[in-house]
């Protein structure tokens, strides 16, 4: 509920500050006296775009805030899912600077419009003629029905199967593009794939070839470098194996003259050692080299074969060569299964629809079987709005078409004469019985649901004193379970509230502003004789204005 507003340099509003009851609240005044610049005021706080011709001063800055109890109103996973600081009293601030730059804080913390809009649709709801066009939205329809049909949970389920419905779609109706693609595709692929598989790729298979190559290309150079570096080590007169071992001999006896040359010794019987095994090794690759001109063919053609393929690639490795293979490897292979993965994803969005098929056939049962009543209780209530003639037919009917809100289709049908033929709302009513039909719906969802404040503004005009009593009446009843307001002329709705307010104007200095107070019982008698028989009050108009109190 609404428990206080401030409103500073706003309009013709200098500084103003109101506090708020439960239950009902009247709010009259003079036309022009400022009713919609409390209304305009309100709307900021609710997330309306604001402008700089909002400024009483254009020099100072407009300070609009709200105060909330929402303790009652379940909004904790609203917060959090707008990331809005929760406290069950909670501050809504608009500001307008000079600059034209507008700000919005939720409990000082700063926030979006869009954000605040959402917040504010749970806080306030302002019903004008303006409004009443939202009973001819099939959506604003379906939520009355639902709400009296408790459907909030089905719905929440059916749209979370929706959801993954709609995903699964979405899968297949991709699987199928692919497909198309793919096919024409596949034997390009496949043609790849067969080239790097025949090709039978190793990691590091190309530096092993390359360094073969150049030793069978090169034979009779390695056959001599080879046969040099054996005379070398061998050879009786120059070679190393024959100096060194003299060499080790002289060291030999020189330990044995004294120990301080042992190292000598060890160090050249250690080198001799490392030459008699380089001297092995060297024999090994003579006895094992052949010249193999069929081998230099085989491997000059693989080498071939593998920089064709990079370059074709556009790799330098056969480790990217060996990556393409296998990315090509499950291209071809998803292209070859997709039959089976389609099929399989078909069964899946089957078995989806059948589950959502379900949940939305519980959802139509629950509102077939609530909308007599809703018809009932709302032909009873315009009956008393002076409109007793009016019907309804109200029709839903289960499609092939997955909506929003579940397979409905709604037909919400209005008659304001006996007689008369049905048609939408929209064409069927005036804005009077517009006005009074969404009275009759919110009184009626009232009792259902936990409703924000309601705000009617100026809903009576054009009734009759009797007929504005019996709406009075609804409202006071609403007044039970919901914080309500009404703005009106009318002295029979007016002695209704428990609380009443006034918007007057007053000249201070040279300019004029707009102001709200509470009024007391006697400034209320005073108040509701005036709009009974104007300014100039008679003793009868008292009379019936303490009357209409009491």
């Amino acid at each position: 509920m609404l428990t206080s507003l401030s409103i500073k340099n706003y309009a013709l509003i200098d500084t103003m500050q109101v506090d708020f009851n439960n239950g009902f609240s009247i709010i009259t005044g003079e036309t022009g006296a400022g009713k919609s610049i409390l209304l305009g005021g309100l709307s900021l706080i609710l997330g309306k775009r604001a402008d700089l011709s909002s400024l009483k001063d254009a020099s100072e800055k407009c300070i609009i805030e709200a105060v909330f109890d929402v303790s009652n109103y379940n909004l904790k996973a609203l917060f959090e899912a707008e990331d809005f600081d929760y406290d069950a009293i909670t501050i809504i601030r608009r500001e307008i600077l000079p600059s034209g730059k507008s700000r919005a804080f939720v409990n000082d913390s700063p926030v979006n419009l869009a954000s605040l809009q959402i917040l504010g649709e749970r806080l306030i709801d302002i019903h004008s003629q303006h409004q009443t066009m939202q009973l001819t939205s099939n959506d604003f329809q379906f939520q009355v029905i639902d709400a009296l049909a408790n459907n909030e949970d089905t719905l929440q389920e059916y749209k979370l199967e929706l959801k993954a419905y709609k995903k699964l779609q979405k899968q297949l109706d991709e699987l199928l593009v692919f497909k198309a693609e793919a096919i024409k595709e596949h034997d390009y692929n496949s043609f790849l794939l067969n080239e790097l598989v025949e090709a039978k790729l190793i990691e590091g298979e190309l530096e092993t070839l390359e360094e073969e190559y150049e030793t069978l290309n090169n034979i009779e150079g390695v056959k001599e470098n080879l046969a040099e570096a054996h005379q070398l080590l061998e050879d009786e007169q120059i070679g190393v194996i024959s100096s060194l071992t003299s060499l080790k001999n002289v060291f030999q006896k020189l330990a044995g003259y004294s120990s301080k040359y042992n190292g000598l010794f060890e160090r050249a019987n250690s080198s001799l050692i490392e030459i008699d095994d380089l001297f092995g090794e060297v024999n090994d690759y003579q006895e094992g080299l052949e010249a193999d001109p069929n081998r230099l063919e085989v491997v000059d053609a693989k080498l071939k074969m593998l920089h064709s393929l990079m370059q074709k690639h556009v790799s330098t490795t056969i480790s990217e060569l060996i990556i393409i293979r296998d990315q090509l490897e499950a291209k071809v292979s998803v292209t070859e299964n997709l039959d089976d993965t389609i099929q399989q994803k078909e069964k899946e969005i089957a078995s989806q629809k059948a589950a959502l098929n379900k949940i939305a056939k519980s959802i139509h049962e629950k509102r077939v079987a609530i909308i007599p009543q809703l018809k009932s209780q709302l032909e009873a209530i315009l009956s008393s709005l002076g409109m007793p003639n009016a019907q309804f037919k109200i029709e839903a009917s289960i499609s092939n078409e997955y909506y929003v809100n579940g397979k409905d289709i709604l037909d919400f049908l209005f008659s304001a004469n006996k007689g008369g033929n049905f048609n939408e709302l929209k064409k069927a009513a005036s804005g009077g019985e517009l006005s009074r039909i969404m009275l009759a719906i919110k009184s009626v969802l009232a009792k259902y649901i936990q409703l924000p404040t309601m705000m009617f503004d100026e809903i009576d005009t054009g009734v009759s004193g009797e007929i504005s009593n019996k709406m009075g009446d609804i409202m006071l009843e609403m007044s039970k379970c919901m914080q309500v307001f009404s703005i009106t002329h009318l002295p029979q709705i007016a002695a209704k509230g428990h609380s009443h307010f006034k918007v007057y104007k007053e000249d201070v200095g040279n300019q004029t502003q707009t102001n709200l107070i509470k009024l007391n019982h006697d400034e209320r008698i005073v108040e509701i004789a005036q709009m009974l028989g104007g300014k100039e009050m008679s003793s009868s108009a008292i009379a019936h204005a303490k009357e209409l109190l009491n």
